[in-house]
């Protein structure tokens, strides 16, 4: 039986500003101490009038904008959405429904049905003696992104929530974080436009992909059964079991109507040619990075993709370039920088747990770093000490190198007294390779380079040492 998915995102970002959406309160949701950033506006009180937060509209407006869509022609407005949960101070949540802040829009070949605006809800925490409400949420703006139900399967939608996030950080919008619950994802899909059924806690990339792949194969397994003539699927709202791989159903799925929507009687609609915000400027975008990298560097596909990810690192790999003044179409140079900077350097990053902002290196001392690999000055094995040892002390390289005594020997007849001595202490290896066994000279390069402390350029020695065994 042949089913056709058709399934659209719902997308939650907590947005960065200093404020939360309606008050004065710190926008600080990390804040380990509960119910420290509230106030009486963020709390329901009676009788307190929000206030709306010029900055979250930006935000969003830089978001649609970025995305190709557009504010509405007629104005915005916000709503009251009804519902009572526990973690819902006011019992309802200001939100916008008929009026969003954009309509339209598109990526990665999904149309964007609306970017509203809302605030976010509080906490709940689950200890073993009862459950509590943390409020330093409540209140966050928080963007609502809706898509058209245009995509087919769960690598598509992990592949849209994936190109989004990087938009929302090249925006600075958001962190956008889907661990810390910055950035939350719900799934409605169904088969052959039938039955729709509802996906929360969706809290990784993955668990997008994978519980859209398991409710597709569930809810096929239901209209297939019987011969076709199987259950009816029940629309609902599921959750997603991270250790099963599972969904499981919470409860019934509510409609708009549900939510008894009405225009929020305490804020004015929003005139958005008053707030002047239609001057902000939109960063390059990952697409954009990604054209603009082929063609300046030559970078592989994979090369640009990692860059492209990481906007630091690839910021950093930019000024590294640009500091060593490498000439357009130098491919060598810039694999190599490349290659220091996604391998040697992220990788003591990560064993010292640091992040950008704790790297003391700055792109000047790296480009001559790499500008002393690039001259043959040292060794790719000297370069790695020398690398961890900027990155401890902020160093500079030449200075460590002459520190340790790292300079590279390149005085051939010097290395040939070395290699004449490596050969008198292994007659054998060199009788060896004479008789025609090659693969003893690597072990006459790796005595000769543990001699002198890795200070020979490998490739170097290699052909010194060929020419030598040869006369």
């Amino acid at each position: 039986m042949q089913l056709t998915p058709t399934i659209g995102l719902e997308i939650h970002v907590e947005l960065k500003t200093k404020t939360k959406m309606f008050c004065g309160c710190l926008n600080d949701p990390d804040e380990k101490h509960p119910n420290i950033n509230i106030c009486p506006i963020c709390m329901g009180y009676p009788g307190v009038l929000p206030v709306i937060n010029k900055e979250a509209i930006k935000n969003v407006l830089k978001t649609g904008k970025a995305l190709q869509g557009n504010p509405p022609t007629g104005g915005s407005q916000f709503d009251r959405k009804n519902y009572f949960y526990p973690d819902l101070p006011k019992g309802y949540q200001i939100s916008q429904y008929k009026y969003p802040l954009v309509e339209g829009g598109e990526l990665n070949g999904v149309k964007i049905r609306r970017i509203h605006l809302e605030e976010d809800a509080g906490k709940l925490l689950h200890q073993t003696e009862g459950s509590s409400v943390d409020f330093n949420r409540a209140g966050i703006p928080l963007m609502e992104l809706v898509t058209e139900p245009d995509i087919t399967s769960g690598k598509d939608a992990k592949d849209f929530c994936e190109e989004f996030q990087l938009i929302l950080r090249y925006l600075d919008v958001s962190p956008a974080d889907m661990e810390k619950g910055q950035m939350r994802c719900e799934v409605n899909i169904s088969l052959n436009m039938g039955t729709k059924v509802e996906i929360k806690n969706l809290n990784s990339f993955r668990a997008v992909e994978k519980g859209i792949d398991y409710e597709i194969e569930r809810q096929t397994g239901i209209l297939s059964a019987k011969g076709g003539k199987g259950e009816e699927i029940r629309q609902e709202t599921r959750g997603w079991d991270e250790n099963k791989e599972q969904t499981f159903s919470q409860r019934g799925k509510e409609e708009a109507h549900d939510y008894r929507y009405f225009p929020e009687p305490d804020l004015p609609a929003i005139n958005l040619a008053e707030l002047n915000l239609s001057g902000f400027a939109i960063p390059e975008l990952p697409t954009q990075k990604r054209g603009r990298f082929k063609g300046e560097f030559g970078l592989k596909d994979e090369q640009i993709e990692i860059l492209v990810r990481d906007k630091k690192l690839s910021d950093f790999f930019e000024a590294v370039v640009s500091e060593t003044k490498i000439e357009k179409g130098k491919t060598d140079s810039v694999e190599l920088i490349f290659n220091y900077l996604s391998s040697d350097l992220t990788g003591l990053m990560n064993e010292k747990y640091l992040n950008w902002e704790e790297v003391i290196i700055n792109p000047h001392s790296f480009g001559e770093l790499m500008a002393m690999i690039s001259k043959k000055e040292i060794s790719s094995r000297a370069a790695k000490d020398v690398l961890r040892i900027m990155l401890e002390t902020g160093k500079e390289p030449n200075v460590i190198v002459k520190e340790e005594n790292l300079e590279q020997i390149s005085d051939a007849e010097f290395i040939k007294e070395i290699i004449k001595k490596i050969i008198e202490k292994n007659p054998k290896a060199a009788t060896d390779y004479k008789k025609g066994k090659g693969e003893s000279i690597q072990f006459l390069i790796g005595q000769t380079m543990r001699e002198t402390k890795g200070k020979i350029n490998p490739e170097a020695l290699r052909k010194i040492l060929s020419d030598y065994l040869s006369d």
